[in-house]
């Protein structure tokens, strides 16, 4: 008897209302973790990549692009007590997830006017099914 394929969301959702809520949950994740974070124009490129890599470990993700700009805001401090740490002024993180033909990206950046760091969605795409391919029962998320 075969068996049938995990869920992990108790609503059924099609592939791509999942990936979008994981998007929400991998953004959600770098903001609340890496906020306050000692940084410097020499250490942004190296903590960039760090977050990028460490977004990267979880399912579904197949790109991640991360950014730091240290000059976006100001030092903590004066004389030798002074440093930046990571503000959201900072830091844009772009993550690519795709689960079968579905694919998501969604991105985390400062939006100067709403003086708020947005995660957003900026694409939602479905490949288009080869020739001779089954078709895929909708409202189901394997765990992979």
């Amino acid at each position: 008897m075969p068996s049938r394929p995990l869920r992990i969301h108790a609503a059924r959702l099609s592939r791509r209302e999942a990936l979008l809520f994981e998007a929400g949950v991998k953004l959600g994740g770098v903001f609340h973790q890496y906020f306050g974070m000692p940084v410097s124009a020499r250490t942004a490129p190296a903590v960039a990549r760090t977050i990028a890599r460490a977004v990267a470990l979880q399912p579904y993700v197949v790109d991640v692009r991360a950014t730091i700009d240290p000059t976006r805001a100001g030092p903590a401090g004066r004389g030798r007590f002074a440093y930046h740490y990571l503000t959201p002024e900072m830091l844009e993180v772009t993550v690519r997830l795709r689960d079968g033909p579905e694919e998501v990206t969604a991105r985390l950046a400062h939006r100067p006017d709403l003086r708020y760091p947005l995660m957003s969605v900026v694409r939602v795409a479905t490949a288009p099914r080869a020739r001779g391919a089954p078709r895929r029962r909708r409202g189901r998320y394997p765990v992979r």
